[in-house]
């Protein structure tokens, strides 16, 4: 029970996170780091990247490698890559997420609160897997009790 919620804390601080930083209207590109970015602000800080990236990998349990390229001519990952679909993917399961919180929880222009229980992130249908979970999890049918009041009368 307290994974689960620690998990949802996470999950849902980073879709406040996103989504605040979605709302952020950028000046110019504080960070020229950060290239190629569609959905997220161009302004985006070290922290918040990390903390949106570990968002998705924990929601999913997956590896960097699941939306970005490794560039073997150069040894090291091409984070600015479009070549992985899932990436192109994330980008889209992003704006819905955002579009639906701003629709129907509020959520728009401002931080979602670690205190909001309403809210749409990653993990809200995935749950730790890459294919949105869509059946409950099955369980076992609790045994049969007689009711209380079947003692013989006489």
């Amino acid at each position: 029970m307290k994974k689960t919620f620690l998990v949802t804390v996470s999950f849902l601080s980073i879709v406040a996170l996103s989504c605040a930083v979605t709302q952020m209207k950028s000046t110019g590109p504080a960070n020229p780091h950060y290239k190629n970015l569609k959905i997220l602000p161009q302004d985006i800080t070290r922290e918040q990247m990390d903390s949106v990236m570990h968002h998705f990998t924990g929601a999913l349990n997956v590896k960097c490698n699941f939306c970005h390229v490794r560039n073997e001519e150069k040894k090291q990952m091409d984070w600015a890559a479009d070549d992985n679909k899932h990436k192109l993917v994330a980008r889209q399961m992003m704006t819905m997420t955002n579009e639906l919180n701003k629709k129907y929880f509020d959520h728009a222009g401002s931080a979602i609160t670690l205190t909001s229980s309403l809210a749409v992130s990653c993990f809200t249908c995935h749950h730790g897997a890459t294919d949105p979970v869509v059946n409950p999890p099955k369980q076992e049918r609790p045994q049969q009790r007689p009711p209380a009041d079947t003692a013989k009368r006489g």
